[in-house]
């Protein structure tokens, strides 16, 4: 009696170990989410894909925006070897938009009135901030970056070809979620006309409504002068405005759109570095010491594409962007259901607000993950 219940007894934990095995194994087997990163540059946004253990990043692409493409390629590579994923590609992409120029927007400026943020052609600002101006650099000169500059090199496929060969490889399974100008979707559509069609969604953050200052203080107050006046530009559309119009009408199986509209009631204050920066490693020091203050458009991106649940306000509407050299040049057009004048605008998902307290603990959390291995 006793040998059969010590018998028994391993075999219970026998079982147990194997149940335990198999479950484990199941979780580790479940497929993750695939995703390409669109941007202009690289930041807390991308980390929070990069960290999240469910999302797969199958690459970066890179090009112009905010910093000339050469610039925004190698903060990518730095920031990436930070988090200790240099498994990751990056992908360089468009250098210039399709049409638009810096001389084309100084003629701009000077018929239809001043931009505020101008990104890699911005030379000083319309009127006294408090934000770091960037310096102005040729397109192949590239800064010397607080972080260091990266030891990795970049991919040698240009981004438009990455694009669609991944979608091709995974049809159906990819999101592409974009959060600088369209210029490399754009060519990518060009190229192949089943692009957009191939890939699982679009989420991208570009664009504006009727965006209005929520939070009161004076970085709100100066970030809200982009839109006072013009509540339909936005940084991203202007850019490369023909670009974002041929993104818009291509044939995605769904499309969401962050507009600059929920990210006025958020900030990325000091209190919100601080606590990403509970960790101590490569990536949260540099979190740690990042400029304050900035609204957080991508990251609501990123928080959407990770948890939709976060959006609090949505609204359902077909849009473009303004592509005839006017005052609405690079503006974004809207119109409800019957409204839309059917010349290949289509049906997005338009993300008005969002669950902040719920955005911020997910950037909290994801950020004090801990880092793997170094490559």
């Amino acid at each position: 009696m006793i040998l059969s219940k010590a018998l028994a007894k391993k075999r219970f934990s026998f079982l147990l170990l194997l149940t335990t095995l198999i479950s484990t194994f199941t979780v580790n087997a479940s497929p993750k989410n695939k995703v390409i990163l669109d941007d202009d540059g690289f930041a807390i946004a991308q980390w929070m894909l990069v960290q999240d253990p469910n999302t797969e990043v199958l690459g970066i692409t890179i090009m112009s925006g905010n910093m000339w493409r050469d610039a925004n390629v190698a903060k990518a590579l730095r920031w990436l070897e930070l988090a200790n994923r240099t498994d990751i590609p990056v992908l360089p992409g468009a250098i210039y938009p399709l049409l638009n120029t810096e001389k084309t927007t100084t003629l701009w400026e000077s018929l239809y009135g001043k931009i505020v943020w101008k990104g890699a052609w911005q030379k000083a600002w319309v009127e006294d901030t408090d934000q770091i101006l960037p310096s102005y650099l040729a397109w192949d000169e590239i800064p010397d970056f607080p972080e260091g500059q990266p030891h990795t090199k970049a991919s040698n496929e240009m981004a438009a070809a990455f694009l669609i060969r991944k979608v091709r490889e995974f049809p159906g399974q990819v999101s592409i979620i974009a959060t600088g100008p369209m210029t490399n979707i754009a060519l990518a559509q060009s190229l192949d006309p089943e692009f957009a069609s191939l890939a699982k969604e679009l989420i991208y953050m570009g664009g504006s409504l009727k965006p209005r200052q929520v939070i009161d203080n004076k970085p709100a107050s100066d970030f809200a002068r982009e839109f006072v006046n013009s509540p339909r530009r936005e940084f991203n559309f202007i850019w490369d405005p023909e670009a974002a119009s041929i993104a818009m009408r291509a044939p995605w199986k769904k499309i969401v759109m962050v507009p600059v509209d929920p990210s006025t009631a958020t900030q990325l204050t000091p209190e919100l570095l601080a606590a990403m920066s509970k960790r101590k490693n490569t990536m949260t020091k540099v979190i740690e010491d990042k400029e304050p203050n900035f609204p957080l458009w991508d990251e609501i991106a990123m928080g959407v594409y990770l948890d939709p649940s976060i959006i609090t306000h949505s609204e359902e509407l077909y849009i473009d962007v303004g592509t005839d050299f006017g005052p609405s040049y690079g503006s974004t057009l809207s119109w409800s259901e019957g409204y839309q004048p059917g010349l290949g605008e289509r049906k997005q998902t338009v993300v008005i607000g969002v669950d902040v307290k719920a955005l911020e603990s997910q950037m909290i959390e994801l950020m004090n993950l801990p880092l793997p291995a170094a490559q």
